[in-house]
């Protein structure tokens, strides 16, 4: 089940689908560049039940993205790698929702980017081993939001985007 915020949408620009992948939630946020303005068009989280069958579970993750992928079209997928775990069975769980997440993104024909947390905290933050919250507070100035995003999936989710497309800006520039 996807539980969002809808916050507005154009057809024109490009649009990327910021992904924080994980069993029990995945964060999801549709950003939109436009003449250099960056727009948050939803956000929130895919949540599958923790006593529902894992292959029920991933597929409840791959179906709700790629409704979402029709939804708003998006240019890619900006995904948060997998970082290193000391708990085997969450870095296992992630693993899988990332499996749901990517075969996602491959059925729908839509690139992927993935990004590791060091790389998201020092795009959005300036700072790679900043604190979640400073992360969430510099996305709500980002991206004017009259307070941080919520729930931390989600909030994750939208720092991701936001990281691509700040790449993206800085590949450009290298090219020209």
């Amino acid at each position: 089940m996807i539980i969002g915020t809808q916050a507005g949408l154009t057809n024109e620009a490009v649009k990327v689908l910021g992904i924080d992948p994980g069993l029990a939630s995945t964060g999801y946020a549709m950003l939109e560049l436009k003449d250099e303005c960056c727009r948050l068009l939803e956000y929130g989280c895919i949540h599958t039940p923790a006593k529902q069958d894992l292959a029920k579970r991933l597929m409840e993750i791959f179906r709700s993205l790629c409704l979402l992928i029709e939804r708003f079209a998006p240019a890619v997928m900006a995904v948060e790698q997998l970082y290193f775990c000391k708990n085997v069975r969450t870095a296992m769980q992630v693993g899988e929702a990332r499996g749901a997440v990517l075969t996602a993104a491959a059925t729908c024909g839509i690139p992927v980017v993935e990004y590791t947390p060091l790389q998201v905290k020092q795009a959005v933050a300036g700072f790679g081993r900043a604190e979640k919250k400073q992360v969430q507070q510099m996305v709500a100035l980002i991206l004017k939001m009259s307070e941080p995003p919520e729930p931390d999936d989600a909030a994750d989710a939208i720092a991701i985007a936001l990281c691509h497309l700040q790449s993206r800006h800085w590949r450009k520039k290298v090219e020209k």
